[in-house]
């Protein structure tokens, strides 16, 4: 992908932003994704839903009430303005029209597949050890990218280990990808996002890096240069914003081992050829840190809005808001290019 190799934007907050409808409770947002109008859709758990916003924060709709486990995962716009939502808990992968109409589930709901996950172990980094080998679709599926083709790519993520393509109408046309940390192998993958350039991007969480793949699962190459990459989207000039989790004292990572201190979540920004870091939101000397947290979904409109999701209630429970203060009752943060407020 030829890219500009400039320097992302300063961002400001736009506080107030989510105007919340009034009676959803919802603590935690872990999906996010634009449709062609710049209406911004939103995952929920906490009260699992799909709610649609105006890019201003007015609420428009909601859907899929019902529906959903309290393990939603991830969520795509096709370009044909279509949602694709993702439930680990309920492994399945479900399609609706614009207007809120289920027309398409991938997988068979509460029949994951094997891959001897054992949900009995005590720590993720031992749960996600305990994978033996890729198994078939799905087996608590994270997140999917939508092709411009529509063609689609899921990461098939916390008890699997493997990236599935599927055509359009849903017929399953490959799988790659087998549990541990070299070249093409995952320890989570949670994230994909396909470039113009027919790049599938994967994001590997618990490994600490993307992984970039040929359309047909071809290993390309690897970037480290980032910390538990949740989410990704790429922007028109080549450059790619990763949400990524912070690190807790006493959590292991499969690329770094144990950590001693926290490192806090942050939102890198790459250049989209060489995976080189080109600017970091959210670290200790800018004055973002306190509004991501906890950043699990990422999403840019054609305005240069970014937005990012927060997993603070699934990290902390009940101690995010003694831990984190006000941001922990703020599910989406809007920022927008500095010379735009």
């Amino acid at each position: 992908m030829e890219t500009r190799r400039s320097n992302p934007p300063r961002y400001q907050i736009v506080e107030g932003w989510e105007q919340q409808p009034k009676g959803y409770t919802y603590r935690d947002v872990v999906g996010i994704s634009i449709d062609s109008q710049d209406r911004v859709y939103a995952l929920t758990r906490h009260e699992a839903r799909v709610i649609v916003y105006e890019p201003d924060g007015t609420f428009v709709t909601s859907m899929g009430e019902g529906l959903f486990t309290e393990r939603t995962h991830g969520l795509a716009i096709a370009p044909d303005d279509t949602i694709f939502c993702v439930d680990d808990g309920d492994h399945t992968v479900r399609k609706f029209t614009p207007s809120g109409r289920l027309v398409m589930t991938l997988g068979t709901s509460g029949a994951p597949s094997e891959t001897g996950y054992d949900a009995g172990r005590a720590s993720l980094y031992e749960k996600l050890a305990s994978i033996t080998h890729g198994g078939p679709p799905f087996n608590r599926p994270t997140n999917l990218a939508v092709a411009a083709d529509g063609e689609l790519y899921v990461a098939d993520g916390y008890a699997n280990s493997r990236i599935h393509r599927f055509s359009s109408e849903g017929t399953l046309l490959q799988s790659w990808g087998e549990p541990g940390a070299e070249p093409g192998q995952f320890n989570l993958p949670h994230a994909v996002s396909v470039t113009a350039d027919d790049r599938v991007l994967v994001a590997d969480r618990e490994n600490d890096r993307i992984q970039i793949f040929t359309r047909d699962g071809n290993f390309l190459d690897q970037w480290t240069g980032v910390q538990r990459p949740t989410d990704l989207d790429v922007d028109p000039d080549g450059r790619v914003y990763v949400a990524e989790l912070p690190w807790l004292r006493g959590h292991r990572s499969f690329a770094h081992g144990a950590f001693e201190e926290d490192l806090p979540g942050r939102v890198s920004v790459l250049d989209a050829g060489t995976g080189d870091v080109i600017g970091r939101l959210g670290t200790t000397d800018d004055d973002l840190t306190s509004y991501l947290r906890a950043p699990h979904a990422i999403a840019l409109d054609s305005r240069g809005g970014l937005y990012v999701g927060h997993v603070l209630y699934t990290l902390f429970g009940d101690e995010a808001e003694g831990r984190v203060g006000a941001a922990a009752t703020r599910t989406i943060t809007k920022l927008t290019p500095a010379a735009e407020l």
